[in-house]
């Protein structure tokens, strides 16, 4: 009797296993910008490809660091620009935003230094989403999420068209853009805006300069992200906006965390990975470790 029971259950438990769907890598394309965004999202990538997923990385022709390894497989297009020109304009404003001291000044050079460099990525898109035989090839490939940085949101647009699911991969947006797509919660009284320099406690005239701060960045953004706004338009046939291309997202990956910036409300698929920046990390020193302790 102990044996049939035993047979009876083993027979059950690989009806089981056979019911049970098996595990199959997915189709995942990616749709990096370049620096130090693809220099974050090249070790989720490989990470993809060690769990058995297929990853196809789309990329402009001319770039910096995107480079084809084994891990993936790079998909080129073309862009009407040279290597000289992108690299020129890419790096020519990127120290800008690295300066620390603060002023109208500065602040204006960082505008115009993102202005140049969104007009470089909106012809970039132009060169993909107007390639009629690429797109054709991205549709019948049936990939079952597109992976991308929406900082400048070509994948995003991409995304829709294909009507695939998009994952966000992100530190932040201009204009706390994450936080209005998402109808996160960011109260002027509670939420310290760019630049500003406020805490998360602030007095009444502090709350006054939160809230008339944004409005040059929300001028800017519309100014910024009306051509993608134009290009999506065109291609999907309809009026869109760009808090509609945004809100396609199924995930947001934030490379960020509160470590560094002001606990705020934020939506269930807002997911946090602030670490991940940390994943070729180095051991600290003793001059590194004392100065801790001091």
């Amino acid at each position: 009797m102990g044996i049939q029971v035993f047979l009876q259950k083993l027979s059950g438990l690989l009806l089981l296993l056979c019911a049970l769907p098996w595990a199959e890598g997915e189709k995942v394309l990616v749709f990096p910008i370049e620096g130090s965004h693809w220099l974050s999202m090249r070790d989720v990538i490989k990470e993809l490809y060690a769990r058995g997923h297929q990853t196809v990385v789309l990329a402009p022709e001319v770039s910096v660091h995107i480079k084809g390894e084994d891990f993936f497989t790079l998909q080129t297009y073309s862009v009407p620009y040279t290597k000289e020109e992108y690299r020129h304009q890419l790096l020519g404003h990127l120290q800008n935003f690295f300066e620390t001291e603060f002023s109208l000044k500065l602040v204006l050079q960082n505008v115009a230094g993102i202005n140049n460099i969104s007009a470089f990525y909106v012809r970039s898109c132009m060169g993909l989403l107007y390639n009629t035989a690429l797109i054709q090839h991205l549709n019948s490939s049936s990939f079952d999420v597109v992976l991308t940085d929406p900082f400048f949101p070509c994948g995003a647009v991409l995304a829709m068209y294909l009507r695939v699911p998009a994952v966000f991969f992100l530190q932040s947006m201009l204009c706390e853009l994450e936080s209005e797509a998402t109808s996160s919660p960011s109260p002027f009284s509670y939420v310290p805006r760019l630049l500003t320099m406020n805490s998360d406690h602030m007095s009444f005239l502090e709350r006054v300069k939160n809230m008339v701060y944004p409005l040059p960045w929300m001028y800017f953004c519309h100014v910024n992200y009306g051509p993608m706004e134009r290009l999506a338009s065109e291609l999907l046939q309809r009026e869109v906006s760009l808090l509609e291309i945004l809100r396609h997202a199924s995930v947001w990956l934030l490379r960020k965390d509160f470590v560094f910036s002001h606990p705020r409300p934020f939506m269930p698929n807002m997911i946090f990975i602030g670490g991940i920046n940390c994943a070729n990390r180095k051991p600290l020193s003793q001059v590194c470790i004392q100065s801790l302790f001091k």
